[in-house]
């Protein structure tokens, strides 16, 4: 996957705040793929030393969920932790596994926030602009605006809110299990992307969000027992 540099991810706290603040307003959210056939899912864990990032992503079709493609990638990070900026710390790592797989997705399904975010700019929605496509935020946890508790069946939801404008939804993928919080991230509506996160959960999390992180947690060990964690990137 060729992916050209929109901006540079090495920058200030003000200089990303800047960013986002432009970037929000080429932010779509209407549908703009026709058919979904593939997807990908990606997910950063921190195998060890708190600088050293690990991005998998892995390509399914849909709606079978053959998984059909699978990249890693492990460097360092340097920019802080800061709610609201995620995007800056682990954008970098995620494209550098996208940049391993061959082939094109129609979607991207994000372990974060898309549109639901104090600048309408989360991981989701930062990623889909910056790849120009297709994307939604599936997070396990509450960031940006209020809502009611959904219904305890399977499928129900309430809209997560800023003042009035509808922002994501608070969707329960089982039934009497604890919701997900799902946003659009770019190019799709609301409606399809809680369509479409609903249709790939046999659990909790999505299918594809499950698998990526089992794959990460699978990587942790060899990871952990070379030295390599120590210097910026590793050749995965």
């Amino acid at each position: 996957m060729k992916i050209p540099p929109l901006h540079p991810w090495n920058v200030s706290v003000e200089e990303a705040l800047r960013i986002q603040n432009e970037l929000r307003e080429r932010v779509v959210l209407r549908d703009q793929t026709e058919r979904i056939r593939t997807g990908t899912a990606v997910y950063v864990g921190y195998p060890g030393p708190e600088k050293m990032a690990l991005g998998c992503a892995i390509t399914f079709t849909y709606p079978d969920l053959r998984v059909v493609g699978k990249a890693f990638s492990l460097q360092e990070v340097s920019f802080p932790y800061i709610p609201g900026l995620l995007a800056f710390r682990e954008a970098p790592v995620i494209i550098s596994a996208l940049q391993k797989l061959e082939g094109s997705s129609d979607l991207l399904i994000v372990d974060g926030q898309g549109y639901a975010h104090p600048r309408y700019m989360g991981l989701a929605t930062h990623l889909g602009i910056y790849l120009d496509m297709s994307s939604v935020g599936c997070a396990k946890s509450h960031l940006w605006g209020t809502y009611g508790e959904p219904a305890p069946n399977k499928g129900s939801y309430e809209y997560l809110r800023d003042g009035e404008q509808v922002v994501g939804a608070v969707l329960r993928t089982k039934d009497r299990v604890t919701p997900v919080f799902v946003s659009s991230g770019h190019k799709i509506s609301l409606e399809r992307s809680i369509r479409v996160i609903l249709s790939l959960c046999k659990f909790r999390i999505p299918e594809p969000l499950r698998i990526v992180h089992q794959e990460l947690k699978r990587m942790r060990a060899p990871l952990l027992s070379t030295s390599t964690l120590t210097g910026r990137r590793h050749p995965l």
